[in-house]
């Protein structure tokens, strides 16, 4: 579903959109072009973690498109992933400046093209004047990438595989669940860009993993037992199944042709910390996204503990 073109209604735009963090993981496209995902997924938002985004008409031969500050090239990759986005919806004529600015690590694996792209849709939302829901936004930010679809609301969030080949009933929405004593710690093991996008590594491991078959049925089992944890506020159980689900899709990427390991060896050392944690009594479990660094899972209870064993670990209340 794209809007009928039309011209600005407005000269500039500013909207946030936050970042989110994969519980049940998106890995792998039915449609490349449309960013279909194979599974359906599940989502929670960091709620002040994400994206500025302010897009402003101007009256040059050529787009700019300013990242935290810096200036790009015409023919930087994130460059051409944004003007191709926004072809899909203006005229030949209009131009614009897209000043983004994340305050999240960009390109680390803490989704910030989820929330990049949310945030450009809410911004050519507003300048065009479309009115579109949050529905038909979800699908529009998805074709940006896939995960973007998530980044429209707080909490948890469900992304619908959908099966229409126009990705029409693929989108997004948020449940009816909170959960106040849920916590995220960030641990930055690497903040730099990552030496491989999680578009490319997707394809890859969908394209030659050994493992990827099992993918699907995986995630269905792991979408439909989180719900019920969640429910039930069975912390355990819910934060297993998210660890789990981390470990399979880095499992089926390690059974690509190449092999493909976003995991550094501080990455490893975190991973047995926590599993120490746990032996000691402590309920910690991680998650992990296509980057070296991990997001800790644990209830408000354990806070300072979690503090104390993770130097520099950023506490994160969700709800």
């Amino acid at each position: 579903m794209i809007p009928i073109k039309n011209a600005p209604a407005l000269q500039s735009a500013s909207d946030f959109a936050p970042t989110n963090i994969a519980l049940i993981k998106y890995w792998g496209k039915r449609d490349t072009q449309l960013n279909l995902p194979v599974t359906s997924s599940l989502s929670v938002t960091l709620p002040e973690h994400g994206t500025h985004t302010k897009l402003t008409l101007i009256d040059e031969p050529h787009d700019q498109v300013i990242l935290n500050n810096e200036m790009l090239s015409t023919d930087a990759n994130f460059y051409q992933k944004i003007i191709n986005f926004i072809d899909m919806f203006r005229f030949a004529d209009e131009r614009f400046c897209i000043d983004t600015t994340n305050n999240i690590p960009t390109a680390a694996g803490l989704a910030s093209s989820a929330s990049g792209f949310a945030a450009l849709t809410l911004a050519l939302n507003e300048i065009y004047q479309w009115q579109l829901s949050k529905q038909q936004l979800s699908c529009l930010a998805r074709m940006g990438s896939g995960s973007a679809c998530r980044s429209l609301w707080n909490g948890f969030v469900l992304w619908q595989k959908g099966d229409n080949t126009d990705g029409s009933d693929s989108f997004a929405y948020p449940l009816n669940i909170t959960w106040p004593e849920l916590r995220i710690g960030i641990c930055y093991v690497e903040t730099k860009q990552k030496p491989i996008s999680s578009r490319d590594a997707m394809n890859i491991t969908t394209k030659t993993s050994t493992l990827y078959a099992d993918w699907p049925t995986i995630v269905e089992n792991d979408l439909r037992q989180i719900q019920i944890a969640m429910q039930q506020k069975d912390f355990i159980r819910f934060a297993e199944i998210a660890e789990q689900n981390a470990r399979a899709m880095h499992a089926t990427m390690q059974a690509a042709r190449p092999s493909i390991c976003f995991s550094t060896a501080e990455t490893f050392a975190v991973i047995k910390k926590i599993e120490a944690l746990r032996e000691a009594g402590i309920p910690v479990y991680f998650t992990q996204d296509a980057g070296a660094n991990l997001k800790l899972l644990f209830t408000a209870e354990y806070e300072q503990s979690i503090k104390n064993a993770f130097q520099g670990v950023e506490v994160i209340a969700l709800f």
